[in-house]
């Protein structure tokens, strides 16, 4: 299974494609962890990529590209993968499917998660943060995993979370419309328990032929 996932900040799509990516057993990939790979490694990739965060910049679509591309030559991704945080654009899309193509490896399916934005602000300004193990914490004083005291992070109180969907919709509706139309698109809505989500996104992606 050749997989994208999409999806809005808090519709759980980090926790989804853990889960996804162990039912077809393929590496789950996201950009986070191939900066972070590159940059570990000090590769050329991973300095160029350096240069732009030292100077508080985006990191340049033509470096993310190259570091997928090289990142999709690995023997993990013989049997599939699934991709999380990439493509962020419809030029990185149009750049994945050339990839793709010239490996004659083209995705089977572009996996939506859908939420509601009232739902989206409601479920991340009630989530806290662990300050010593960073967990995620919702409703508690204290962190379930280690006892340690929980707050809420910047980037989860409402008016921030209110931007963040403004930028993702700004930026995310142009590749959704893409994938609709090139017939890869399958919307799964994130609301319910998550092994509900999980199950409701297997069942549609058991329509996908492999």
């Amino acid at each position: 299974m050749r997989l994208v996932l999409v999806g809005p900040p808090g519709a759980g799509k980090g926790t989804q494609a853990q889960f996804l990516a162990a039912h077809y057993s393929i590496p789950h990939i996201s950009t986070g962890d191939i900066f972070r790979a590159n940059l570990k490694a000090g590769t050329p990739l991973g300095v160029q990529a350096q240069s732009f965060m030292d100077r508080g910049e985006l990191v340049a679509d033509s470096v993310t590209n190259e570091m997928v591309k090289d990142r999709l030559t690995h023997d993990d991704v013989a049997h599939g993968f699934l991709l999380d945080g990439f493509p962020r654009n419809v030029a990185q899309a149009e750049v994945l499917r050339a990839i793709l193509a010239e490996k004659k490896t083209p995705l089977h399916a572009v996996l939506e998660f859908s939420l509601a934005n009232e739902e989206i602000v409601a479920r991340l300004s009630s989530r806290r943060t662990c300050k010593d193990c960073f967990q995620p914490c919702v409703g508690v004083d204290k962190c379930p995993q280690c006892g340690g005291d929980v707050y809420q992070r910047e980037d989860d109180k409402a008016e921030v979370i209110a931007r963040r969907l403004e930028v993702y919709q700004e930026q995310t509706s142009p590749i959704i419309s893409f994938y609709r139309t090139e017939g890869l698109l399958i919307s799964v809505g994130a609301l319910g328990s998550v092994e509900d989500i999980t199950a409701h996104a297997i069942s549609a992606l058991s329509r996908v032929s492999e």
